[in-house]
């Protein structure tokens, strides 16, 4: 019972998993009709949205062409209206602009410019258009006249605000290197700021637009104008100020000098007058050797004596109009001097303004158009300074050569700033500063020759001092050679420029200085054979001695007392020994003049005292010997009380040598026969004079107020 029971619930399982399946199936079945049958709909639905979009297509496509080509049409009617518009602006350009163009540029740079910009284009499209447009002439004529006011604003502009730069700004200028190290450099402004940008806008334009050159003449002529007003300015107030003290700064460079407010420029000693002024100092020294000290150094122990000088008129002592003469000639050379730098100074601010106006490829000639006529008036007065010392060197005035040393060693020191300032422009333009330097170089030697080969072949005859004090061509001599050595390059440049041998073919410091110790040599040897001719003026021995003496002292002494001696050793040895030994020389013939006074004093022939008593003609000799001694010391004081030694130290050294060889021997003699000797009856008619009156009387040799 219990398998059929599991039989029967089986096949009563399986029948109800039949009854589900087909029910499922029947679900199936039902649900693919109800697709097929939205399918069938869904395709008749599609089929008619294919169609009206078919004939929706049809419709619009010739619409929406139809509107691309009126949105074409548009666009082309808009272009043509801007088109005829721009056109049309540049008929009316003539109109809107013409007004501006007529009142010039002056105060609206900016929009004159503008209208220019807009004639310029007015003008272009006329003449690519319609060329034949009356338009085109109006523009064109417009055009032309704005550009002719540009032209004379910019000339405009430069003359009513170029200026001569002031001398105490130039001056500042000029001392700003040596002057102000370490302060801010002196910058000058030609132009005020606003209106040097005007004038670099107006010359771009000029350049760009104007195809016009013009303007750079314009350019240089009103600057170079400027330039010239400068540097004569500064001459004008050189000359005004010559008297003063020194030049003062201007007040705004002042203030930069915190440190020294009130600081002036060194002023060169003028050398005219800077030589007078030694050689009255040389010649007129204090009893202490100090008075009238001088830069070059004084004499030590030349002293005034009664007669207040050396023989001879000397530069020194000149007044009145030569005096005069020589301070318009030192204010001169200064002047110039000041003026060269200056230039210098000057044309380096010029090319800096100039490289912001003028275009580059222009700028090297316009610079030198700009700086000609400056340059060639200062030139020309060192050509007038040289040929003025061509005609000093003529009449043998050698001082007054000496004012193109100055000159000279600033223009060769001034020489590679110059060199630069020049660079770019013309050969000549940079030949003119060498050939003045030469021109200078050859006068100044022949001057130095002229003035060696005058002192020996000098036919004016001076006379000699009857002091036989030092000559005047001896102080003069020393003079001149004393002043060279502040020019000590100059002079050697000078001569080593004449010099023709292979040697001189390369010249330096030492070759030059050799070649200045030669000529230094040269002229202390001519002046030593003059002065061997002139004392043959003199009769009295003694007094030639005493010439010799005083001149040979006073050139060892101005050796010794400058570099002249250091200079002269370079080629001559010892030559300081050289004089001292003709200055012993001429003291031993000196002293020779004594001998009558001393051989009235000598032991020979004097008769020989064995008793109190004496014979007549032992008395006799005795007498003479004592007479003699009285009449030669007498005529020699009397003499020798009227010559010169201006030396104070060999005045007193030959007074004390003489006084001790003279009162040794008349000591000895008063001794021996002067006292316990009855050879008189009037002992006070010989014996005039005590040992102690001897010896003040030998103190009283060379000098006229004792």
């Amino acid at each position: 019972m219990i398998p059929s029971e599991d039989s029967s619930a089986r096949k009563k399982t399986i029948e109800e998993k039949l009854k589900q399946e087909e029910e499922t199936l029947s679900f199936i079945k039902e649900s693919l009709e109800k697709s097929d049958q939205l399918t069938n709909n869904m395709v008749s639905i599609l089929s008619s949205f294919e169609s009206r979009l078919m004939k929706l297509e049809n419709s619009i496509i010739p619409v929406h062409k139809q509107t691309e080509t009126l949105q074409r049409l548009q666009e082309n009617v808009d272009r043509t209206l801007s088109c005829l518009d721009h056109v049309i602006s540049y008929y009316h350009v003539a109109t809107e602009t013409e007004r501006v163009i007529r009142e010039g540029p002056s105060g609206r740079l900016e929009e004159y410019l503008g209208c220019i910009a807009k004639i310029q284009k007015a003008v272009e499209y006329f003449q690519d258009n319609n060329p034949d447009s009356p338009e085109l002439n109006r523009v064109k004529s417009l055009f032309e006249r704005g550009k002719e006011s540009l032209d004379t604003e910019f000339r405009s502009l430069l003359q009513r605000y170029s200026k001569p730069v002031p001398p105490i700004l130039i001056l500042d200028l000029i001392g700003t290197e040596e002057e102000m190290e370490s302060q801010e450099e002196t910058v000058l402004e030609h132009l005020p700021e606003g209106i040097l940008q005007d004038v670099i806008r107006i010359s771009k334009w000029l350049v760009e637009y104007g195809r016009n050159q013009d303007f750079m003449n314009v350019y240089y002529q009103i600057r170079s104008s400027q330039l010239d007003r400068s540097i004569k300015g500064l001459k004008d107030h050189l000359r005004k100020n010559s008297s003063s003290s020194g030049i003062t700064y201007s007040p705004a460079v002042q203030n930069k000098r915190k440190d020294t407010p009130t600081k002036k420029p060194a002023k060169r000693p003028g050398t005219i007058r800077k030589a007078q002024n030694l050689l009255k100092q040389y010649s007129q020294h204090g009893l202490d050797g100090k008075k009238g000290g001088s830069s070059l150094g004084v004499l030590e122990g030349h002293e005034q004596d009664s007669r207040g000088r050396y023989h001879g008129e000397t530069v020194g002592e000149k007044h009145g109009p030569a005096s005069g003469k020589e301070d318009a000639l030192d204010l001169e050379t200064d002047t110039y001097i000041y003026c060269i730098s200056a230039f210098v100074r000057l044309a380096q601010s010029e090319y800096q303004l100039l490289m912001y106006i003028i275009p580059e490829h222009h700028q090297k000639k316009t610079f030198d158009s700009l700086i000609q006529e400056t340059l060639d008036n200062l030139i020309q007065e060192g050509e007038n300074i040289v040929s003025a010392a061509k005609k000093a060197n003529a009449r043998h005035d050698f001082t007054s050569v000496l004012s193109i040393f100055p000159i000279l060693r600033h223009l060769k020191l001034t020489k590679p700033e110059f060199d630069k300032v020049l660079q770019g422009t013309a050969a000549s333009t940079k030949n003119k500063l060498p050939n003045l330097i030469t021109s200078i170089e050859t006068t100044g030697a022949k001057a130095l020759e002229d003035f060696a080969d005058g002192i020996k072949n000098e036919q004016k005859e001076t006379n000699v001092s009857k002091d036989g004090t030092v000559h005047e061509i001896t102080s003069n001599a020393i003079l001149f050679l004393q002043q060279l050595l502040e020019f000590q390059e100059t002079a050697g440049a000078m001569l080593a420029s004449q010099e023709t041998s292979s040697t001189a073919s390369s010249y330096n410091s030492e070759f030059n200085r050799r070649l200045l110790s030669t000529y230094i040599c040269k002229v202390l040897g001519n002046l030593q054979l003059k002065l061997t001719h002139r004392v043959k003026t003199y009769e009295d021995p003694a007094l030639k001695a005493i010439f010799l003496h005083n001149n040979f002292n006073y050139i060892l002494k101005s050796l010794e007392k400058s570099e002249l001696l250091q200079l002269v050793s370079v080629t001559q040895k010892e030559p300081d020994e050289t004089y001292r030994y003709h200055i012993e020389q001429q003291i031993q013939l000196y002293q020779r003049s004594w001998l009558k006074v001393t051989e009235s004093l000598a032991d020979r022939n004097m008769p020989v005292i064995q008793g109190a008593k004496l014979k007549d003609k032992e008395r006799q000799i005795i007498k003479e010997r004592f007479k003699s001694f009285n009449e030669n010391l007498e005529e020699l004081c009397k003499i020798q009380k009227s010559w010169a030694i201006p030396d104070k130290r060999q005045r007193e050294r030959i007074r004390q040598v003489q006084k001790s060889i003279v009162l040794e021997a008349y000591g000895a003699f008063l001794q021996k026969y002067g006292t316990g000797v009855n050879f008189t009856k009037n002992p006070e008619k010989y014996i005039k004079y005590s040992v102690d009156q001897v010896g003040e009387m030998i103190e009283k040799l060379f000098d006229t107020s004792a």
